[in-house]
């Protein structure tokens, strides 16, 4: 390996923010907060959703909406959505219409 090039690798904890679990292992990610564990130093990284409370690994679902995305996106669209396909206002109350004549 070419010196020089590589970022530094640092002793890390993942801490999951739902359940509190923390990960212990090693990343190349800078952040300021910082934790001694065993008396050995260890920067601290706070995830919303790591293995042990994503769906898939749990057979749970669970909603999680930090900034009221899902909020801000029905206020903006919905109603507007058919399927897969969006419609704007003018086309949905086309077709209403026109499945109210037939």
């Amino acid at each position: 390996m070419r010196e020089g090039i590589h970022p530094e690798y640092r002793k890390t904890v993942f801490v999951d923010a739902n359940t509190g679990k923390e990960f212990l292992t090693r990343s190349t990610k800078l952040v300021n907060e910082k934790r001694t564990i065993n008396g050995e130093e260890y920067q601290v990284i706070t995830l919303e959703i790591t293995s042990d409370t994503h769906p898939f690994w749990t057979g749970k679902m669970h909603h999680l909406d930090t900034a009221g995305r899902i909020d801000r996106f029905n206020k903006r669209f919905g109603g507007q959505i058919v399927g897969a396909k969006r419609k704007t206002a003018r086309k949905a109350v086309a077709a209403t219409e026109e499945n109210e004549e037939t």
